[in-house]
């Protein structure tokens, strides 16, 4: 019965976790998203030394559980390591002739697992989550899902919506997708290859050699209280479990298990036909089961095969412009306090772009430096932050973005807003525009005189760095209007606004 709660305990975390990602409508709760992350460890840790309080202390929970049970985190929690499952069991069935296959006996690379961690730990202590987030089994199967799922699932949607329109069935509708960059695509796509070549050669190979956090609650189940072993007076040496053991740390010449890297799959119990495997204390020696029957990359392949719907069109200036729009700093989310309190606190898991609904946030490449890969960033050019939206404050695991009410998120201020009157076309081509005033939510951009036509004018005071003026500029190849992000986050200006005058009643015709 051990392995059938193993995987329905795993299926209970893995679903929920992959839907979450690849949510395009926002439809899960926030009181179920902590859920969902509270026994995630590197989230949880990170939360906890930000905002130390017992609802973000699931790191310590999943601490204690290994202390007693062994890493049942690594087993049926950790969702990288359910997915490693999954195509470690398409592999079994890739083999010729139907044959399972079969696992060997390897010794530890400890050299390597405790180097990783050491160097990652040592990071960590220093201020730099680098390896941290690019080592972190949930922030990669985040940005696995987010970058390769999500687009295949919006692309399906929006596939079958096209389809369901053709017989007047409008029960699906379409959804806007902004499009991923071909550099920041490449790291989730190389990891996801490695880790498929990983499991499908040598089982849980990546949990056993380089995660950090395996490595960790591998030291801890050495002395854990419930443990996989074997009964020497059971064992008929015919090395089954050996086989089946997807850690590959089985040794059944000694009759030892290395537990340090034992994940608890329970696949060794099940296999063993004489009950020579249990898992029990010290000493324990009872039969625990029965064996039962075993940028724009083609345009981003044609926009996730022909399902994403086009970017809008934007009527393009005749005269491109000159003025190269340089950022010195890019912009954070609202409520990320400052660049560097973002980058020490963010593992790049993604959630905060998967449910973004205007998708500007967006996975950098070298906007922090090489050590912020793939943290996000808001991308003014696919989009611009909705003024009354707090979702990424919501459902941030790790506090990188704190928690903001919608008052408060309408004067913080990520980032100014600048203005090139060289590349405006109110200039270079004389014409109306103002397009850019338009979208601004607080007015820091608004029209004036300018010869026989209208020009912006920016107020830096009241700007809340939303980027709408930025993704609203037609000017390409450099924008006209931009934002450039603020290393410490300011607090806006509210914009006056003006009474209306009141209009004489008594007078004829008042209107």
């Amino acid at each position: 019965m051990l392995k059938k709660i193993r995987v329905i305990v795993s299926l209970v975390f893995f679903i929920p976790l992959l839907y979450l990602f690849i949510d395009f409508r926002n439809n899960t709760p926030l009181s179920s998203i902590n859920s969902l992350l509270y026994l995630q460890f590197i989230p949880s840790l990170v939360k906890f030394l930000a905002l130390p309080a017992l609802l973000s202390a699931g790191f310590i929970l999943v601490l204690i559980l290994t202390l007693l049970f062994g890493r049942i985190y690594c087993s049926s929690v950790c969702p990288l390591g359910i997915l490693q499952d999954v195509i470690s069991n398409v592999s079994r069935r890739y083999k010729k002739n139907n044959k399972k296959k079969k696992f060997k006996f390897s010794e530890a690379n400890n050299k390597l697992r405790y180097s990783l961690l050491f160097i990652t730990t040592a990071g960590f202590i220093s201020g730099s989550m680098f390896l941290t987030y690019l080592l972190d089994p949930y922030s990669n199967f985040g940005r696995i899902t987010s970058t390769l799922l999500r687009p295949l699932y919006i692309g399906t949607n929006n596939l079958t919506s096209l389809l369901l329109e053709q017989f007047h069935n409008f029960s699906l509708y379409p959804a806007e997708f902004k499009g991923i960059d071909f550099i920041t695509f490449i790291f989730p796509l190389s990891f996801l290859l490695l880790m498929i070549w990983m499991s499908f050669t040598r089982g849980r190979l990546f949990c056993n050699t380089i995660c950090p956090v395996g490595t960790l609650l591998g030291l801890i189940s050495r002395y854990s209280f419930f443990k996989i072993r074997i009964n020497e007076e059971l064992c008929t040496n015919c090395k089954s479990c050996e086989k089946a053991c997807k850690a590959e740390c089985i040794d059944i010449p000694s009759h030892k298990i290395d537990s340090s890297r034992c994940i608890n799959c329970f696949n060794c119990i099940g296999s063993c036909p004489s009950f020579g495997v249990n898992y029990s204390f010290p000493g324990k020696t009872r039969v625990t089961g029965i064996s039962e029957t075993k940028r724009d990359f083609i345009k981003n392949t044609f926009f996730y095969f022909t399902g994403l719907s086009l970017s809008q069109v934007k009527v393009q200036p005749k005269k491109a412009s000159r003025i190269p729009v340089i950022k010195k700093h890019p912009v954070t989310p609202p409520g990320s306090l400052s660049i560097e309190n973002f980058n020490d606190h963010c593992t790049a898991c993604h959630l905060c772009v998967t449910a973004c609904p205007s998708q500007v946030l967006q996975p950098s490449f070298l906007e922090y430096g090489f050590t912020g890969i793939l943290q996000p960033r808001m991308d003014y050019n696919k989009s611009f932050c909705n003024f009354n939206c707090i979702l990424c404050s919501e459902i941030c695991p790790t506090s990188a973005i704190q928690k903001l009410t919608i008052e408060e998120k309408k004067v913080i201020q990520p980032g100014k807003v600048n203005f090139i009157i060289d590349n405006c076309i109110v200039k270079t081509e004389e014409t109306e525009c103002g397009a850019c005033s338009e979208h601004c939510p607080t007015k820091a951009v608004k029209m004036i005189s300018y010869k026989h036509l209208r020009i912006p004018e920016i107020d830096q005071k009241i700007c809340v760095g939303c980027g709408a003026c930025e993704y609203a500029c037609p000017v390409k190849p450099y924008k006209a209007i931009y934002v450039e992000g603020n290393i410490l986050h300011q607090k806006a200006q509210k914009p006056i606004i003006k009474k209306i005058e009141e209009v004489n009643s008594e007078e004829d015709f008042p209107f």
